[in-house]
């Protein structure tokens, strides 16, 4: 996904699945924190009002909406950590591993690392 789209743009917009099948609107993205680009979008699907988190790096913008390369049902069956918090280094490794995508990091780098703070700066107290 392009790098230089300013990630709060991105809230509010419908996202689509591998089929266009809509899975839901962009709810809160998730920046890396030692690089600041964007990395997840928890994307509400109104099932049961829950929000599933979905990998913004394979997915791409087309016109005003989100494509996510993956199928819906794997998107809905995505962990769920709630919104709103921070993602713990453990909680974004289980989201590559659920999307099947390689993390490039070494694990001993990975786990010490500060993950996926919210877009709008907003950080919990730890």
């Amino acid at each position: 996904m392009q790098t230089d789209i300013d990630p709060r743009s991105l809230i509010g917009r419908k996202a689509f699945d591998r089929n266009g099948a809509k899975i839901g609107t962009v709810d809160e993205v998730y920046l890396d924190d030692a690089t600041g680009v964007p990395e997840w979008a928890a994307v509400r699907t109104g099932l049961f009002s829950r929000d599933a988190f979905v990998p913004l790096e394979p997915s791409e913008l087309v016109e005003d909406t989100l494509r996510v390369p993956f199928e819906r049902s794997l998107i809905r069956n995505a962990p769920d950590f709630g919104v709103g918090r921070h993602l713990s280094p453990e909680q974004e490794l289980q989201l590559y591993h659920h999307y099947g995508l390689d993390v490039t990091l070494p694990s001993e780098i990975a786990f010490r690392r500060d993950f996926g703070h919210l877009a709008s700066g907003d950080r919990d107290e730890e």
